[in-house]
């Protein structure tokens, strides 16, 4: 398969054009990169071995960001080990092979990480909004399926994603980026890209905006009950929707930086 990815882009490698001389500052930028790796991989591991032992958070909320924290180290993995290698290298070149293995790590951890947002704003709205219905509405069988289908969709939409770029002819091997993007070489096709561009844009809305306005949707359904309830309602739903607030939070201020 790595051999008919080569073959058919007629492309080895691609070179990572955004990559520029900081002289010995690399050796800085590694550090501050890898101690923010090492962050993120203790601290999402803890997690996940606190929820993972502790019985009392067995509940769909926190089996969610489980999902989420797990879905944090398999991000951080296809993205942080390939750019400290980039900033210590003097040549800044991704095989193609591996360039599409980086696309299908980093696109599938920004869909997963949609969608299981998504998810969570929709299980905060019906422990807020439908709270005597909740136990029956959001059982063990539902968040197992809810959670399958957050990591089955992405694996096999972006599957699709890369079997369409992969056999694209280029006309060059210039990515202008610091990591290895599905856009970036279909933007390098001298060959019919329409297909590509209508998956790209129905990946898009269905990965993305669907899950964005699923979200908008449920906190104004929250917010509401909040306005029309008592105090006590109002501090309720803050408690609640606290733990998918900050992972929101989070998640936007990375994507932010990383585009």
């Amino acid at each position: 398969m790595v051999m008919m990815m080569m073959n058919s882009t007629q492309v080895l490698y691609f070179t990572l054009s955004a990559y520029f001389d900081t002289g010995v500052l690399k050796y800085l930028y590694f550090i501050i990169v890898m101690s923010l790796y090492v962050l993120i991989v203790c601290s999402n591991l803890l997690l996940i071995v606190v929820i993972c032992m502790n019985r009392s958070l067995h509940e769909p909320m926190y089996l969610f960001l489980c999902s989420l924290f797990v879905n944090e180290l398999v991000g951080s993995t296809g993205l942080f080990p390939f750019l400290l290698v980039q900033i210590l290298s003097d040549i800044h070149t991704v095989s193609a092979p591996f360039c599409f293995l980086q696309i299908f790590f980093v696109y599938s951890y920004v869909c997963v990480e949609f969608l299981n947002l998504a998810i969570m704003s929709y299980d905060r709205y019906l422990a807020i909004c439908y709270p005597l219905q909740y136990n029956t509405r959001m059982t063990f069988n539902k968040v197992a399926m809810l959670i399958g289908v957050t990591w089955l969709f992405p694996f096999f939409a972006i599957l699709v994603l890369v079997s369409l770029s992969a056999p694209l002819q280029l006309c060059g091997n210039i990515i202008d980026k610091v990591y290895c993007g599905n856009y970036s070489i279909v933007k390098l096709a001298c060959s019919d890209t329409r297909v590509n561009n209508i998956y790209g844009l129905l990946y898009t809305v269905i990965s993305i905006i669907v899950p964005l306005i699923l979200i908008f949707y449920t906190y104004i359904k929250i917010l509401k009950v909040c306005f029309s309830g008592c105090k006590q309602t109002r501090q309720k739903a803050v408690s609640t929707c606290t733990p998918h607030l900050a992972s929101l939070l989070n998640f936007s201020f990375g994507s932010f930086f990383q585009i």
